[in-house]
């Protein structure tokens, strides 16, 4: 019924929710901490202590599933030439009561329409999992209006940077969870779908507040998994052409390929959803990352890439016992 519930919800149109009084704004601090000595964090993905401000107003009620939903904003720790990249943006979809409840990241697909993540957010707080979309570098009001800048981009450079930074967003983001009265910050997950799982997965690797991660579509292992595929075959073919080698590749996108760092998610909670029939993930890279990662929880749905669609209920179901499980 919930589940229901909070499909009706997120599909309505926003007269039809309770906006909340104009009055109901939050300014405070909080400061990321390395909870471990980052021996097993790439240097790139490394953070240190600093103090962060951030501004939070209450946006809408949802009072038939007992949530609330916040706009919340702070700075990155990466700076960039966009302004507007700088600032992180996030909504917080928090269940009614003091909790203190489990909570979870969210990030987005690759189309970044935000339908499908508000869509996840709305129905985990609706299950007593406090959840926190934010918006990837480049992605919504972080990039300007007119801009071509993108998160990934033929510029391998340019992509690299937006995952980083990207990444080191979301560790700042886990830390501002872990703060909050509300929260239980030993029950701190992130999950996300098609591009936002690889990102997930990376984040998941990086930071270990984060003690369970939800892969949704995605996996590991970029340059083994697409070689075959029949998208990448006339690249492929140009590359070893002009005598380009695979392993070069590899080398190239390490940085920001879960397989690389894969091991640290042995001291996670890892729940992989993927689809046998993926004809834009492989099935091969859910499968590189489940064998690189301890071989944990796996499940196969018969499905492409988009007809996953009609397995979401039983996506979102799976989702909220592994995010609410002590």
């Amino acid at each position: 019924m919930r589940l229901l519930a909070a499909m009706l919800v997120v599909c309505l149109p926003p007269l039809a929710w309770a906006d909340a009084p104009a009055r109901s704004k939050e300014n405070g601090k909080f400061t990321f901490t390395p909870i471990d000595d980052q021996k097993h964090t790439p240097k790139r993905y490394q953070l240190a202590s600093g103090e962060y401000r951030y501004e939070m107003e209450k946006k809408r009620e949802l009072p038939a599933i007992g949530v609330s939903i916040h706009h919340l904003t702070f700075p990155s720790p990466v700076k960039t030439s966009t302004v507007e990249n700088n600032t992180v943006h996030a909504e917080y979809y928090r269940p009614t009561g003091k909790g203190p409840h489990p909570a979870v990241i969210v990030l987005d697909i690759t189309a970044g329409n935000q339908m499908l993540s508000r869509h996840l957010a709305t129905h985990f707080a609706a299950n007593g999992i406090a959840a926190l979309f934010v918006q990837m570098a480049h992605y919504g009001p972080r990039r300007p209006a007119g801009s071509k800048i993108r998160l990934m981009s033929p510029n391998l450079k340019q992509t690299t940077a937006g995952v980083t930074q990207t990444v080191l967003d979301m560790r700042v983001a886990a830390a501002w969870l872990a703060s909050r009265p509300e929260i239980d910050g030993e029950q701190l997950g992130i999950m996300g779908t098609s591009l936002g799982s690889f990102l997930a997965a990376l984040t998941g690797e990086m930071e270990p507040r984060l003690g369970r991660v939800g892969v949704l579509l995605g996996g590991g292992g970029f340059v083994k998994g697409y070689a075959g595929h029949s998208l990448a075959k006339p690249y492929v073919a140009l590359w070893k052409a002009v005598g380009g080698k695979l392993d070069r590749l590899e080398k190239a996108f390490e940085p920001i390929d879960p397989l690389t760092c894969a091991a640290n998610l042995e001291k996670r909670d890892l729940l992989i959803l993927a689809a046998s029939q993926d004809d834009v993930v492989p099935p091969a890279m859910a499968r590189m990352l489940w064998e690189a990662s301890g071989k944990q929880k796996i499940v196969w749905y018969d499905a492409t890439h988009y007809t996953a669609a009609f397995h979401i209920a039983d996506a979102m179901e799976r989702l909220v016992d592994h995010f609410r499980a002590r």
